[in-house]
């Protein structure tokens, strides 16, 4: 029976743990046994609207490195362009490749495809959600924390990557409070699934309040894509929640700093942040191929 990943609300709690420990294991393999290879003869189609850096390299040389391979197909170079319906891409596409990620902007287009697709699909980042971003960045917590121990700040728009991470502190059980400003709060669906799961998610407008204590302090950009008409009043309302070294000094000494890049490095957070020996940033970028390796693997097996 074919499976997609739409969100981590896909998953129940045993299988995020199933898909870290995989993740590790593809590792191990990967270095011992050149043979290892599950996805040979398997092709795979990456579907972007959306530009890229690390989710299309991450997801291409994932699935060269597990022996299929990637077809790159951009929406304004395939008949979409021209009128041909989703559905209809999404019955051609699936007799051609075994799976399908996508990369797009309303999550609806996401669930009309896997609707009609015969092959898995993933999804490599909605307006809604980025659940392989958030995969990856608790499984770089779980590398270095006990997640049902911790204490979450993300500090900035509550967006796609925030809506995710917090369905994933829901399933996992994590501690999480989220600062926004008035107007920029989560998704309201997703924070009804998160209260319906009785999970211990909190939302302030007050970054001190997210941020003290914290084992975790995670940040993303102010100006998401299709957001640039914004740019100007939104750096004016989100300069209060700057990542920076006083906010930082109100976490634990050993607080980890996140960001799921791209950065834009003097706004959401400084340099010395970024750079500094709390950062786990580019830990996550690499995770990034780690854990889409077994996505992969868990769908196409």
């Amino acid at each position: 029976m074919k499976r997609d990943f739409l969100s981590i609300w896909d998953l129940e709690k045993d299988e995020i743990y199933d898909i870290f420990h995989l993740s590790d294991n593809i590792k191990k393999f990967l270095r011992k046994d050149e043979s290892y290879k599950p996805l040979r003869g398997k092709v795979v189609a990456l579907l972007f609207e959306k530009p890229s850096t690390r989710t299309r390299v991450s997801f291409e040389v994932a699935v060269h490195q597990l022996g299929g391979y990637p077809i790159f197909l951009s929406s304004k170079e395939i008949q979409l362009a021209r009128g041909e319906s989703l559905e209809d891409t999404a019955r051609v596409l699936s007799r051609y490749v075994q799976a399908v990620v996508i990369r797009t902007y309303e999550h609806d287009k996401l669930v009309k495809f896997a609707a009609t697709s015969d092959a898995p699909v993933i999804n490599a980042l909605s307006d809604l959600l980025h659940p392989c971003q958030a995969m990856a960045d608790y499984y770089t917590l779980w590398q270095k924390k006990r997640l049902d121990n911790i204490k979450f700040a993300y500090v900035g728009d509550g967006n796609n990557v925030c809506n995710s991470l917090i369905l994933g502190a829901a399933k996992l059980g994590i501690k999480m409070v989220v600062a926004t400003p008035e107007g920029y709060q989560p998704d309201p669906s997703i924070l009804k699934r998160a209260k319906d799961k009785k999970a211990n998610i909190t939302i302030t407008t007050s970054p001190l309040e997210a941020v003290k204590g914290a084992d975790v302090v995670y940040t993303d950009t102010w100006v998401s894509m299709g957001k640039e008409d914004e740019k100007k009043i939104r750096e004016k309302i989100f300069k209060p929640y700057q990542v920076n070294r006083s906010l930082l000094s109100l976490a634990k000494p050993d607080v980890l700093v996140m960001h799921c890049l791209p950065a834009h490095r003097g706004e959401e957070i400084t340099d010395e942040v970024m750079d500094g020996k709390n950062s786990i940033v580019f830990e996550q970028a690499e995770n990034r191929l780690h854990v889409q390796r077994a996505i992969l693997v868990k769908l196409m097996k």
